[in-house]
């Protein structure tokens, strides 16, 4: 689904400039400076309007958010719910995946989310799945030893795909489900997961812990 262009998008922006960190390259390896009562380094890639990201933050003031958002229309939305909701560990950068080594040190972070992400439905397109191998490469560098990855998908083929890439890349898999709110809503959601869960659509999810780098 396209994002609706945001009115006066620059100047909200600029409003937002105290979560939003334009040099990601000057935080390597030293993340956890931002917030000196924050003991582990936690990133969500995709994290579009922000729900998750704020509501995840705000429960957990230990750890120190880092959202990733490449829509600029998303992005605004999600920086304005967390200076709305007047968080200190939570913050925003603009990039590709593919470029999360240039930004992050071997090893910094504990934990990453994956909510929702594109699922890339053809072959030829796989490679952009944000768990394809490449990318999972990418993660196993800059995750701790034993750093976990959390997985939500609407998308049944995405996730039996994932499922076998954490598995032959290194990843121990835990706590998998196909209908996560079977019994009840379980965690933080995003706004899609709210939509699909409130259209019957079951959701599923998984964490992988990475075991062998």
């Amino acid at each position: 689904m396209r994002m609706r262009k945001k009115k006066n998008l620059i100047p909200r922006l600029e409003r937002c400039a105290a979560v939003h960190i334009k040099d990601p390259e000057n935080h390597k390896g030293k993340w956890l400076e931002l917030h000196s009562g924050c003991s582990e380094l936690h990133l969500e890639i995709g994290c579009g309007k922000g729900r998750f990201t704020v509501e995840t933050a705000g429960n957990n003031p230990d750890k120190l958010f880092i959202a990733v958002e490449k829509v600029p229309d998303a992005l605004v939305v999600a920086m304005e719910r967390a200076v709305a909701a007047g968080l200190k560990n939570a913050y925003f950068i603009t990039c590709d995946a593919a470029l999360l080594a240039e930004y992050f040190a071997q090893g910094e972070v504990k934990r990453i989310y994956i909510n929702f992400c594109d699922p890339w439905p053809t072959k030829r397109h796989a490679k952009r799945r944000l768990t394809a191998p490449s990318f999972l490469n990418i993660y196993k560098t800059i995750l701790a030893e034993g750093g976990e990855i959390h997985f939500k998908t609407d998308n049944t083929l995405l996730f039996e795909y994932s499922l076998e890439q954490f598995a032959e890349n290194g990843f121990e898999l835990f706590d998998v489900t196909r209908n996560l709110h079977e019994n009840g809503i379980f965690g933080v959601m995003t706004d899609y997961e709210e939509k699909f869960h409130s259209q019957g659509i079951p959701i599923n999810r998984c964490v992988a812990k990475l075991t062998q780098k």
